[in-house]
């Protein structure tokens, strides 16, 4: 359905911040439809446990695509414990080639502790350079933020909180209602 059929839902930040041994993974709650605030209180950021193994995963993206795509990405992680990076290749390449998921719009952050990737349904998985990465429509703010600030003391959670508050400032669909998991290796 094409935006001039659908006025479709915006919003949505989330950011990936690996530094100090952490990897924090925050989304802001705002749901938007046209220039309509729907929801502020939104979790975009899940904690998933398949097969015993802490995954954190933030999502952007319409909502009931990104609980098909972590339903999916738990089903891989069953099949491959332990084992982010493939779990998330096979995610990707199922996205990517089946006729029923290609169709999905949405955006995932996931992290094992030790990587963080982004997964999209164009197939790709993506690991962030600069050990910071964001998506959704105040993404790139953030993305400018975290960066700015990886190279001062502030701990990952204190730069995904600043780099969150900043991008909430200037994007209009992100607020400062934040959802905020932690995961060490």
């Amino acid at each position: 359905m094409s935006e001039d059929q659908f006025p479709g839902w915006h919003g949505t930040t989330i950011i990936g911040v690996k530094k100090g041994g952490e990897v924090v993974i925050a989304g802001d709650g705002q749901v938007s439809l046209g220039q309509t605030v729907i929801k502020g209180t939104a979790r975009k950021v899940r904690r998933l446990s398949p097969g015993g193994h802490e995954i954190v995963a933030g999502f952007a993206g319409s909502t009931a695509d990104a609980f098909t795509l972590l339903e999916r990405l738990e089903a891989k992680l069953e099949a491959t414990p332990g084992q982010l990076a493939r779990a998330s290749v096979e995610l990707a390449k199922d996205w990517r080639t089946d006729k029923y998921l290609q169709k999905l719009e949405a955006m995932l952050i996931v992290s094992d502790g030790t990587d963080i990737f982004v997964i999209t349904g164009a197939g790709d998985v993506l690991e962030p350079e600069h050990d910071v990465t964001a998506i959704g429509s105040g993404g790139n703010f953030a993305l400018a933020a975290g960066r700015a600030l990886m190279d001062t003391d502030l701990t990952a959670e204190e730069v995904a909180r600043k780099a969150m508050a900043i991008a909430g400032d200037i994007c209009v669909y992100t607020n400062g209602n934040l959802t905020l998991e932690t995961i060490k290796k």
